[in-house]
């Protein structure tokens, strides 16, 4: 954002190099105003140059009047003897490497190398940190906040402000020593201070603002110091689906900061989405310097696992001394999804993943905080009842009767989500689904059952729940907003108990430090891993117990190699820092995908490796993984699926390897491999399934199915026992796209990839190209385009049409072959428009 006065205008931002004739080089800032979604060069204007000369200055500041916070939005002031600029850059990893190019391109900056970037996209030079001051380090607006007289490098240092040191780069063994003994000691140093916290989460049905939030956001008398607001359905459109844009994101961030108490000042610590699903986070002004180490993460649980229709985003922070996570998920719809809800649940758990300050650290989960807060459309409904019963219950205001058929009690009670969390009591009535602008329950044709889908949960200590309920005066969605505000106790430093605690540890180092060189012990160095399937996970562990040395450790590579393990392996943590006399438990997960898959049908990669664990200052420790892979039809080329008569897992592993290792262009050779079938007996046995129960099903490939049901559905297809097939038809539907994802070579070949965007336009030209693929992949696409069009006349049923179908089709089909790259916003459009032009055609 550009900012001039009062005025903010989106521009586009660029470093250009270009290089002379004699061999030197210049750099200049290019300046693009855009449209709102700029994806060729038609859609930007160059606005300004401004040469990286050796006048050109780039420093970060604080705007008038605003405090700094980690995690906000970066202003940098642009000044060269022309003209000066003030710019607000998104916080993150790309402003930071951004910042980074910037400066090396700067004239004199030859000492690149020694810099590094601190926690806050600023630049600074490590090599001068025994000479300079620390406080010169710091932004220009915020010097006379920090008090940090030196880094942990001796015994007479004192240290004032812990998150300005949390949020530097690692300073090596010691001080992450000093980190962990702080820890261990936080009590002897702080004291617990309530807060206030609004937490709030609304599913607004893909509308826009209509009316004031205020009956939501201010209802209470007390202004709240923290606001955590989410939302759900920001925006049903394709272009939100898709293609990750909207412009609601912006309309209801207005309306909510519009609409946060009268009664204080707040900044806006953090803002994400991921498709509809958005979180928002504000603190009062005057707490804003006590909030620290703030990371944001999304994961998305649709259909394939990624898509971000359903899944959930996060914001988490340190307030003072509690680390704090806050996270809005929007799980399955529908009353029978319920194991599907579990699952989103558990999938958000296990892959939302904060990166720590210190990169030696591995990344934070959900669970390893202080106090997490869960708030969303949950999806959660009513069992057992019928929609009149319901209504009834409803209507006598008999709430505990009604919750004792809430799925999501029955769930908790079971251990099978949520465990550990707390839900107030329910005294408001079911918060869906109602008729748009008004209080009345739904009277459409499905005519859906109330249920109380909008929750708001809690774990931790100290935490203390003042209200939970809905508010009825807002009609703008088919859902009303929830609220609740907490007083939640956080742990707030005492300065002089801090000093002198840390002093102690800092005096009890000294003596400690070279005593000894670190030596651990294992509980176990050999791994087997038995009849590993494709994508389904398996885990060994086992612990590293320390000795009376404090000592990091990490798995290095090997030589020559890229990464310390296989690609189908990882170390859970892959590094990490132990106190003397601790242990911590080490996991190897092994799981085979897409990437690995092949090379492990063809016996080209076995389950087999070596892992170097090596303690920093001491020895390195051998650890060996061995097991079997189970051969699958996921993974395997479609010629190859089309030579093989028999199930995969009947075939003996040679057979599996030679035709599979088979040229994609080899004729037939007549011998053992004659009559080869014309397509995959997987993807027909899929399809024929889809074919015979799912042309009316709603929502059919939209919906994810179930991680179980896809385990059987592959046991089915590799056995060849399909008579024994058994699951819902999103599982179905969800097994045969990640078949064709599987597939090493797509269907459409990389070779023909640039054609298809280049005639995406043209049908007779398309129809040429696809008519010069191998007579094999001819055939599965001519196949999957005469089931899809099957699908489209029942589209009054499925409510599928052209769009879906080719923007879900169009990636699988036609990927680019430069890396197996994502394709890029251009190429993804020109994709669909290729495959759209064959549902909309007769063959």
């Amino acid at each position: 954002m550009l900012c001039e006065g009062d005025s903010r205008q989106s521009r586009l931002l660029g470093l250009v190099r270009y290089r002379l004739e004699h061999g030197g080089q210049e750099h200049a800032l290019f300046l693009y105003t855009h449209r709102r979604m700029a994806i060729t060069g038609d859609d930007v204007s160059l606005d300004r140059i401004v040469p990286v000369s050796r006048d050109f200055t780039l420093e970060e500041v604080s705007p008038d009047g605003e405090l700094y916070i980690l995690g906000s939005d970066v202003t940098v002031q642009l000044d060269t003897a022309e003209l000066s600029l003030m710019f607000q850059l998104p916080f993150g990893s790309h402003t930071r490497m951004f910042l980074q190019e910037v400066a090396r391109a700067c004239p004199g900056n030859s000492h690149f190398d020694d810099l590094r970037p601190n926690g806050k996209g600023l630049l600074v030079d490590q090599s001068s940190w025994g000479q300079d001051k620390p406080e010169d380090l710091l932004p220009r607006q915020n010097k006379s906040k920090s008090e940090i007289t030196d880094m942990v490098r001796s015994s007479t240092i004192t240290v004032s402000d812990k998150a300005h040191i949390l949020s530097m780069q690692k300073f090596g063994l010691r001080d992450t020593l000093v980190k962990s003994e702080l820890v261990q000691k936080e009590e002897d140093y702080t004291y617990i201070q309530n807060f206030r916290f609004f937490v709030g989460t609304y599913n607004v049905n893909g509308q826009s603002p209509k009316e004031c939030l205020r009956p939501w956001l201010r209802h209470s008398v007390e202004a709240p110091d923290v606001y955590c607001v989410g939302f759900q359905e920001l925006d049903l459109s394709k272009e939100a689906f898709f293609f990750q844009d909207t412009p609601k994101e912006e309309e209801w961030f207005k309306a909510v900061s519009d609409c946060l108490h009268p009664g204080a000042k707040y900044a806006k610590i953090k803002l994400i989405r991921l498709v509809g699903i958005m979180l928002l986070l504000y603190v009062k002004e005057e707490h804003a310097a006590y909030i620290s180490e703030v990371e944001a993460e999304s994961v998305g649980t649709g259909i394939m696992g990624r898509m971000g229709n359903k899944g959930g985003v996060a914001i988490r922070f340190r307030f003072h001394n509690t680390s704090i996570c806050v996270v809005n998920s929007h799980l399955a719809a529908h009353t029978e999804e319920c194991e599907r809800r579990n699952q989103d649940y558990k999938d958000i758990c296990s892959r939302m993943q904060f990166c720590q300050v210190d990169p030696g650290l591995p990344p934070l989960t959900i669970s390893k905080h202080d106090v997490i807060l869960w708030l969303g459309d949950l999806n959660y409904r009513i069992e057992e009842l019928d929609v009149e019963k319901v209504k009834k219950l409803i209507e006598e205001k008999a709430f505990q009767t009604l919750y004792a058929y809430d799925q999501l009690k029955t769930q908790v009670a079971a251990k099978a989500v949520f465990e550990g969390f707390t839900e107030g009591e329910l005294t408001f009535q079911p918060t869906y689904k109602y008729d748009t602008g008004s209080d009345d329950w739904d009277t459409s044709e499905k005519c859906r059952a109330p249920a109380w889908c909008d929750r708001i949960l809690w774990k931790g200590k100290n935490i203390t729940q003042l209200s939970y309920q809905s508010h009825m005066a807002l009609k703008t969605s088919d859902h009303k907003p929830v609220s609740s505000v907490f007083d939640i106790g956080v742990k707030v430093r005492n300065e002089e108990l801090y000093r002198k605690t840390l002093e102690e540890i800092v005096r009890s180092l000294d003596k400690m430090e070279n005593a000894n060189i670190p030596s651990v012990s294992l509980s176990k160095r050999e791994f087997c891993f038995q009849n590993v399937k494709y994508m389904q996970l398996q885990v060994e562990s086992f612990t590293i117990h320390n000795g009376q040395v404090p000592c990091r450790f990490e798995f290095i590579n090997k030589p020559d190699e890229q990464s310390y393990c296989k690609q189908w392996l990882n170390a859970n943590p892959s590094r990490g820092f132990l106190l003397p006399d601790s242990t911590i438990e080490i996991e190897l997960e092994l799981f085979v995908n897409k990437s690995t898959a092949t090379k492990l049908n063809s016996n080209e990669d076995k389950i087999e490796d070596i892992l170097v664990l090596h303690l920093d200052r001491g020895k390195d420790y051998f650890l060996s993984v061995s097991g079997n892979y189970l051969p699958s039809c996921f993974g395997s080329p479609i010629h190859t699926l089309c030579y093989m008569k028999e199930p995969i897992l009947d075939l003996p592993l040679e057979t599996v390897r030679e035709l599979t290792l088979r040229p994609l262009w080899t004729e037939d050779d007549g011998s053992q491999l004659e009559n080869p079938m014309e397509i995959p007996k997987e993807l027909w046995m899929m399809v024929d399934y889809l074919y015979r129960n799912a042309v009316q099903q709603e929502d059919l490939f939209q919906q994810p199915g179930l991680r179980s049901e896809f385990e059987h559905v592959r046991d089915c297809l590799d056995t060849g026992m399909i008579d024994t097939l058994s699951a819902s038809n999103h599982s179905v539907a969800e097994a045969l796209l990640l078949f064709l994802e599987s597939l090493p070579e797509p269907v459409i070949c990389y070779s023909a990839y640039h054609n298809c965007l280049e005639c995406s336009g043209n049908y007779t030209a398309s129809k040429q190209v696809i008519s010069t693929l191998p007579t094999f992949h001819k055939n599965v696409f001519n196949y999957l385009m005469a089931f899809l069009q099957e699908l489209l006349k029942n589209s009054a049923k499925n409510h599928l049409d052209e769009n879906i179908l080719a923007s879900i089709f169009g990636s699988l089909l036609l990927r680019n072959p430069a890396g197996h790259q994502k394709l890029e916003m251009v190429e993804k459009k020109k994709a669909q428009e290729f495959i759209h032009q064959f549902l909309c055609n007769s063959p």
